[in-house]
């Protein structure tokens, strides 16, 4: 198996482990969720999971589930969740996220504010010292009026960039929405741009995820670690244990 790949199985199957039967759990996107969504499939058909209902974070992860049989939750979302298991573009030392690469960051927002626990699954090479470092921010924005979303990150000290497919054409978001990655390189001010962004008219997600995370659980060389934020009783730099 390559071994990256076997990175994000393991750092997704150690954060299953804190999934139990009759929980609500949210599924969330992206190469390293996905696995999480896999594990949770197979131990509900193997019967170590029961009475587990999920929701969704991207209409591609609904229809992995689906697929496995894992109960879903309707689209209109009736109650909280207990725990959510998502991955990140990008990952600070106080646990804040860059979310986005997936082009699903506003339903993964509207997930992680809705569950009791979200955890972060990914590989060590999406640590960061500042985020920005590595990843662009991506931008959820309406059609209408979109290059002026260009100019307002230009202000703000960013440069946007249209995601396009391998066709050329405008990758669109699950509710149809045009995505913008605005390059802002190292983020001084993580709080006010995320206000700066939220506040526009017209951008209507962006992928700075502040203060929403319980724990990253990152798969190295070396296994599995849980990292958790700074003040919450657990290490920001981190210490392996099993759960």
């Amino acid at each position: 198996m390559d071994p990256l790949a076997d990175r994000k199985r393991e750092a997704a199957e150690a954060a299953v482990r804190e999934v139990h039967s009759g929980m609500t759990v949210g599924l969330g996107t992206g190469s390293t969720a996905i696995f999480a969504t896999r594990h949770i499939g197979a131990l509900l058909r193997s019967g170590e999971l029961r009475d587990l209902v999920a929701f969704a974070t991207s209409a591609a992860t609904r229809r992995e589930a689906e697929a496995l049989g894992i109960p879903m939750l309707p689209d209109e979302l009736p109650r909280d969740l207990d725990v959510t298991i998502d991955g990140a573009d990008e990952v600070d030392p106080e646990l804040n996220l860059i979310k986005g690469g997936g082009g699903a960051h506003l339903r993964e927002k509207l997930v992680a504010q809705a569950t009791r626990r979200e955890l972060i699954v990914v590989d060590d090479s999406k640590l960061s010292p500042r985020l920005g470092t590595h990843h662009p921010v991506p931008l959820e924005v309406l059609e209408l009026g979109w290059s002026s979303q260009d100019r307002f990150v230009a202000s703000l000290g960013g440069t946007a960039t249209m995601r396009r497919g391998t066709d050329g054409r405008p990758v669109r978001t699950d509710q149809g929405n045009l995505i913008l990655d605005a390059d802002f390189g190292p983020i001084d001010d993580a709080p006010a741009l995320a206000a700066a962004l939220a506040a526009r008219a017209g951008i209507l997600a962006h992928g700075l995820f502040l203060g929403l995370t319980s724990a990253v659980v990152v798969a190295g060389a070396d296994g599995v670690r849980w990292l958790t934020p700074p003040g919450s009783g657990g290490s920001a730099t981190g210490t392996a244990r099993t759960p």
